[in-house]
Formats: structure tokens, sequence, C-alpha cells
């Protein structure tokens, strides 16, 4: 079996350990969708690009109700998250034409959360090779995209 570490993530993670507060929430109050990279408002959830993406493209759909996971979201809050990730992966596919997708739930510390306490969905472009040398020796990821271009390009295929 191989193993691909990711060391440059540990500051992400011990960083988000410290529940400072909600960074969903906060960027909700902020209502500055530029600034915060909230790319697109539903009735129930939103869709932000994460900051720390692993692909260009890669967002998150979000409940606008606080709540930790999906155990304690309403059926229709689900239900409209799940047709957002459909309209996500269509946008995506247009846009950045990927190979494959990664769509996840991470659900408390232990299972990966960088965010605890607010549930959210990663939908993530796939490609062959987006893993490379400098991921897995240089600790270092190549994105070729800068989040302000990311953001205009989704915002650009949600509002279609």
């Amino acid at each position: 079996m191989d193993y691909l570490w990711t060391p440059w993530r540990y500051r992400y993670i011990a960083d988000a350990s410290k529940d400072k507060g909600c960074i969903f929430c906060e960027a909700l109050a902020a209502k500055d969708d530029a600034r915060t990279l909230i790319v697109h408002r539903g009735s129930l959830n939103f869709v932000i690009l994460n900051r720390y993406p692993y692909t260009s493209g890669h967002v998150m759909v979000v409940p606008y109700t606080h709540v930790p996971d999906v155990a304690s979201a309403d059926a229709a809050t689900l239900a409209e998250m799940m047709l957002i990730a459909q309209r996500v992966q269509t946008a995506l596919g247009k846009t950045y034409h990927p190979e494959g997708y990664n769509l996840g739930i991470n659900l408390g510390r232990a299972a990966g959360a960088g965010v605890t306490g607010h549930l959210h969905l990663h939908i993530l472009p796939r490609w062959a090779g987006d893993t490379n040398f400098m991921t897995a020796t240089g600790e270092t990821r190549v994105e070729p995209e800068e989040l302000s271009m990311t953001f205009e390009r989704m915002r650009n295929a949600l509002a279609e």
C-alpha cells in the first residue's frame, strides 16, 4: 500500500482546532460574497470556495443553519444540498472539464473535518495525475488558478 502524506495541511487543521468561531457563519454575516468567496446562494444552502483547495474549483455546499451533522439537518436542507451539488457538478463540468469528482462530508475532527460544528459538503473536480511530485516531495501544492479567478468562473457558471 502506498501512502500520500499532506504535511502542509497540519497548519490548517491546527488552526481550525482552536474553534475561534464558525467560518461559514462569519462569511454569511459579512454580507460581502466576493471577499468571503460565496459563489452562489440558494434558499437553504450556499456555495463557497475552499480557501485551501485541493484542486481548482474546490467548493463546499453549506446550510445557512448552523447544524453539526446530517442527522441534525432537516430534510428540505439536505434535499436542496443535493440539488445544489448536482448544479455545481454541471457547472464544474462546463467550466473545468474534469475527469472525475470527489464529493464528501467529514463529520468531526477524527474524520478529517477542518471545520467542525457546521455541516458542509465538499465538491472537488479531479483529473488523472492532479496529485504530483510537488505535493508528495516538496510539501507544496501547485494551483493553476488564483481564487479570484475561480470565484468569477464559478459565480458565472452557477448564475446560468
